[in-house]
């Protein structure tokens, strides 16, 4: 069997890359989706050396596609998607129409027909699910209400570019007059692929909620991780490619309810730590895939042009979401967090452009320019999200940011409410002791403030973050995440933040011990060296009779 098939070199000159170049840029305090970007293009067929196949790149991209929109199902809820039913249908659809007006209004310019206008505008319209995601789970505001807004609206484009698609053929048929029936030819694709998206969805919840959390049950009960992990990806991958398959949804919408049904289990948390590494892997592979699309001629010969589809994506369709979200009575952190989201276009893009160009509606031309203007707003998002979701400062909402909870002296702070934070807490409060829970895990969260804890929502490796809890304030921090050089990091903060702070941190290993101590932790707490003290301590003392049971 040959070692250098175009699968296996794809996947490995893909990563290689994407590691030393989003290296590079964590070296800059750049994004490193950039790195990532610039790492397609280096392996691109327009660029000298390697040339990865491109079309193996999509397909593995459009993995990480479906297993990132599973991660989002699995934190969400029905409820939680028609509670921003009222801004995301109309805001997606005004948002969707600003866009394609403007994209036609170029075309114009550039000597375009009214369809090839209009192709390349839907083009414009629809964000990228990988990029949206991404900068929203940064932020951990994925389960936000600025979050569910943005993932809502993306839900509503997703249904609207699934039109879309069906449409464009019967819609070249009828402009090149080899189609007969007008709006009736219109209706009945239309009508067509609104009844079968209803019976996906009535499908998903009405028998997917019956057995999909029923099979991964039974699975639990079997006892193997292995077999666990398996099950919950034959779920994502199944019911994502079964949907697109049976339904003619795209595989986000699959794996989207899918991991939305599966969310309403208690085993949902798990299912997403299974799935974590792979997402993150093939949502890398995604970024790579767009950089080979990138021909930097189109910089050269369409300035103009390209810097006219850039305004559309990063202002054009900001400035429309922040109106709408605002016009709906939304705060103005709000709008610029779903618009900020926005300003960016990726995968239903690059489907619309080549359909568009297959069909002979849309120029090579357009292509061209919908292909540059994905890359260099993918580029600049980040940056934009950055400065937009920083000008009011609190990255997190009310009753988590930095002004709900109140920075009193000598409290305790404590990271993390797992199953170790959770005790902590629990004795902490017994004994009358003042404690703000830094959490960045929704569920998490939610049970700290159950049982009456105050809580910042957020990842504690974050100076913000640490500011909101107190931490300058504060007398103790009490790491208890069991990530040990994620500690390290947040201990460092910390101690900038307060230099006279006491810090507990915890550890799981031998390295993540050292690596504290190196850093100056005074307090470690390794679990197993914890445990086999104390199970010799046990060892040691007068064995307890039979009838008087002793728990350590």
């Amino acid at each position: 069997m040959p070692h250098h098939t175009p699968l296996i070199a794809t996947i490995v000159v893909g990563l290689v890359f994407a590691f030393v170049m989003g290296a590079l840029a964590h070296r800059l305090k750049v994004s490193p989706i950039a790195g990532y970007l610039l790492a397609g293009v280096l392996v691109g067929p327009f660029t000298p050396g390697f040339v990865a196949d491109a079309r193996l790149a999509n397909e593995l991209a459009e993995i990480g596609v479906i297993l990132l929109m599973f991660g989002v199902g699995l934190h969400f809820s029905l409820r939680d998607l028609l509670a921003v039913r009222a801004i995301a249908v109309p805001g997606a659809v005004g948002q969707i129409a600003v866009a394609t007006l403007l994209g036609m209004g170029l075309g114009w310019l550039l000597g375009w027909g009214p369809l090839a206008g209009f192709v390349f505008g839907l083009a414009l319209s629809v964000a990228s699910t990988v990029v949206l995601l991404r900068a929203l789970q940064g932020r951990q505001m994925v389960e936000t209400e600025r979050g569910r807004i943005a993932v809502g609206w993306l839900i509503v484009e997703d249904l609207v570019m699934v039109l879309a698609l069906v449409l464009l053929p019967v819609l070249a048929r009828i402009m090149s007059g080899a189609a007969e029936g007008g709006w009736e030819a219109i209706a009945q694709p239309v009508f067509a692929t609104l009844f079968k998206i209803a019976g996906f969805i009535a499908l998903m919840l009405v028998v997917g909620r019956r057995f999909i959390p029923k099979a991964l049950h039974w699975v639990v009960h079997t006892g193997s991780r292995e077999l666990f992990r398996l099950a919950v990806l034959a779920i994502a991958l199944g019911v994502a490619f079964g949907s697109a398959l049976a339904f003619d949804v795209s595989f986000a919408l699959g794996a989207f309810f899918a991991g939305m049904i599966l969310g309403e289990t208690p085993l949902s948390r798990r299912a997403t730590e299974e799935t974590l590494p792979l997402r993150d892997a093939f949502a890398v592979l995604f970024f790579v895939s767009v950089g080979m699309l990138f021909d930097p001629k189109v910089v050269i010969e369409q300035p103009l042009p390209l810097l006219g589809t850039v305004a559309i994506i990063l202002a054009g369709k900001s400035v429309a979401a922040f109106a709408i979200v605002r016009a709906f009575g939304h705060s103005r952190e709000t709008a610029l967090t779903v618009a900020a989201s926005l300003a960016q276009i990726g995968e239903f893009s690059f489907i619309l452009a080549s359909l568009g160009t297959d069909l002979h509606i849309l120029p090579e031309e357009g292509r061209d320019l919908i292909l540059a203007g994905a890359i260099l707003s993918i580029f600049a998002n980040p940056f934009f999200f950055s400065y937009v979701t920083s000008r009011r400062g609190a990255p997190a909402e009310a009753g988590g940011g930095p002004s709900a909870a109140p920075r009193a002296a000598r409290h305790v702070v404590l990271i993390g409410y797992g199953r170790v934070g959770r005790r902590v807490a629990e004795a902490l409060r017994g004994r009358g002791t003042h404690l703000i829970v830094v959490e960045d895990q929704a569920d998490m969260a939610r049970d700290a403030e159950t049982d009456g804890v105050e809580v910042v929502r957020g990842n504690a490796a974050d100076p913000q973050i640490l500011s909101a809890a107190g931490l300058d304030r504060a007398g103790t921090v009490l790491i208890t995440i069991p990530e040990g050089f994620e500690g390290g990091a947040i201990f460092q903060h910390a101690r900038r933040l307060n230099p006279a702070v006491r810090v507990i941190a915890r550890a799981h290993s031998d390295a993540e011990v050292a690596h504290l101590e190196a850093l100056g932790v005074p307090d470690v707490v390794m679990g197993e060296r914890e445990i086999a003290l104390r199970m010799l301590a046990l060892c040691a003392a007068p064995r307890p009779m039979p009838s008087q049971p002793h728990a350590a």
